[in-house]
């Protein structure tokens, strides 16, 4: 498990590129639209409207008490946090791969914390703008140890179960299209489904994103029956996402995350916040906003990263929580470490 781990970037891509937004671009059905902000929407509202998986170990899960957890859910609640002080000021809405977007883009919920790709046809014909990524992954296959299969050439002839409307979708005809494999896609709109057939035995693989069948196997009834084959189909960037042409809102989106990686980074956390108060350092004390006008400038508290960070933690404690040393699944960083220690979490200048 440990070895395997290593080579994965964890969880599910969600919606292919060509999926219906139920407008094209220009034609959100947003805030910015009517001549406002979603900022100023949410604010008034008192609440973030945040549209999840749910069904994600470690990244978002929900439980049979209804409460939500995982790493995607800790950056709406960071976002919440930053704009109410209160974490907790959060309505999540459960999303399928194919019904995310047109959420997002019709102004059911302000920003989607789901497994979702960045892709350029996202970003541009279907009228996305992406926040940074918050976890690399790689699209991977998952088999049943006692299956014989090795490699994608080994399923000629056989089935793969597949989420529809996905990033997925298309990245495993891409490559079964270039090794000349000869497979049968058993496609789901819902991911629930695609893994009971599986684990019925309906499909001799499931494919996604490699964090998302760690996750996943570990809901299966013999966790340990099933394994990851040695490959990686992808590149999956995963991240927040919200509509086009509402600058207030990306910015409040993107810098909160941005301001996770830069936490950890300073070294602030949860616990040792309150050691930083009045901080002699300069790039600290206007990244807590104890001077200057970074949040103010951007319509939010300028304690905003401060709230984030007594409220939710930095990203390295929202990864060891969710998804490392804390969690069940015990997974390396990787290259969801920062820029400094081998990865490729970078926040640009809080200045």
């Amino acid at each position: 498990m440990a070895a395997l781990a290593t080579t994965m970037l964890v969880s599910a891509c969600g919606g292919g590129d060509t999926a219906s937004t139920g407008s094209g671009p220009g034609e959100e059905s947003s805030a910015a639209e009517a001549g406002g902000s979603t900022l100023q929407t949410v604010l008034d509202r008192g609440q973030l409207v945040c549209g999840v998986d749910g069904g994600i170990p470690g990244f978002s899960f929900v439980d049979e008490s209804g409460a939500y957890s995982g790493l995607d859910v800790d950056v709406c609640r960071a976002v919440a946090a930053a704009l109410f002080d209160d974490p907790d000021a959060v309505e999540y809405r459960r999303l399928d791969s194919t019904e995310r977007f047109t959420a997002l883009s019709g102004g059911e919920v302000d920003m989607l914390s789901r497994n979702t790709t960045w892709t350029v046809s996202r970003d541009t014909s279907v009228g996305l703008e992406f926040a940074p990524t918050t976890f690399y992954d790689g699209q991977g296959m998952m088999v049943r140890q006692d299956s014989g299969i090795t490699s994608l050439e080994d399923f000629a002839g056989n089935a793969v179960c597949v989420e529809t409307g996905t990033t997925t979708e298309l990245n495993l005809t891409d490559q079964m299209r270039k090794l000349g494999v000869e497979f049968e896609p058993v496609v789901f709109q819902d991911a629930d489904a695609a893994y009971a057939a599986y684990s019925e035995g309906r499909c001799e693989g499931m494919t996604s994103d490699k964090s998302q069948l760690v996750a996943r196997r570990s809901t299966l009834p013999e966790p340990e029956a099933h394994v990851l084959l040695d490959v990686t189909m992808s590149k999956e960037p995963l991240g927040p996402v919200t509509v086009n042409n509402d600058s207030a809102w990306f910015d409040t989106v993107k810098w909160v995350t941005y301001g996770l990686f830069e936490a950890e980074e300073l070294g602030i956390t949860s616990e040792n916040i309150a050691e930083f108060d009045n901080s002699e350092d300069p790039n600290i004390a206007r990244f807590l906003g104890q001077e200057g006008t970074l949040g103010s400038d951007m319509g939010l508290p300028n304690d905003f990263m401060a709230r984030v960070i007594r409220d939710v933690g930095n990203y390295g404690e929202i990864y060891e929580r969710n998804l490392g040393s804390g969690s069940q699944f015990d997974l390396p960083r990787g290259q969801n470490s920062l820029w400094s220690e081998g990865g490729l979490l970078y926040s640009p200048p809080f200045r």
